[in-house]
């Protein structure tokens, strides 16, 4: 069972990441890049502060910072515990597949699909009421997450798990949120 998982994860790897050409090879390495989306996370904090006011609106934003730590906490120790190598330093699959960034640590699970799911599922819970179209954070989770493919880091299994775990935490700290600190801000 395991082998065929492992099988079915590398041949839809090389599949997903050869579909995408050369021609998009920039817009993949752009959209994998954390610091290109500093401007949707300015856009999110302002939409915070005024959806929410400064109280509330600060205190989520605290909230998914927090978040934030734990999801890169767990993913860096669950990266050292399970030790996979990454497709673009595996010789058995990196020739198959087109690499646009060179990572050396490791693979499982990735930190982008858990950081990204992370945030658009806890901005989703908190906003949803507030601002209808939250649900199209996804989206942008999705395409950061597929990136992690096409610029050949990462497999289809990791970024599945990664983004549960994500999802997992967000759902985690809304309760938590609503529990310990909503309360309190009258």
């Amino acid at each position: 069972m395991l082998d065929k998982l492992r099988q079915w994860d590398y041949d839809t790897l090389i599949y997903l990441n050869n579909l995408s050409g050369n021609e998009l090879n920039s817009f993949w390495s752009t959209t994998t890049t954390i610091t290109t989306w500093i401007p949707l996370f300015v856009f999110l904090i302002l939409l915070f502060l005024w959806k929410r006011g400064p109280s509330k609106g600060l205190a989520m934003i605290f909230t998914i910072i927090g978040m934030l730590l734990v999801v890169l906490l767990l993913t860096k120790v669950t990266k050292e515990g399970v030790a996979r190598i990454r497709p673009n330093n595996d010789e058995t699959i990196n020739t198959m597949i087109r690499v646009l960034k060179n990572p050396v640590d490791f693979s499982f699970f990735s930190g982008h699909a858990a950081a990204s799911f992370s945030i658009a599922m806890l901005v989703y819970l908190f906003l949803r009421k507030k601002t209808a179209w939250t649900g199209l954070l996804f989206v942008w989770a999705i395409v950061f997450t597929i990136s992690r493919i096409f610029v050949g880091v990462h497999y289809p299994i990791d970024i599945i798990i990664g983004a549960l775990v994500g999802s997992l935490i967000a759902i985690l700290f809304y309760k938590l949120h609503n529990r310990f600190i909503k309360p309190y801000l009258g």
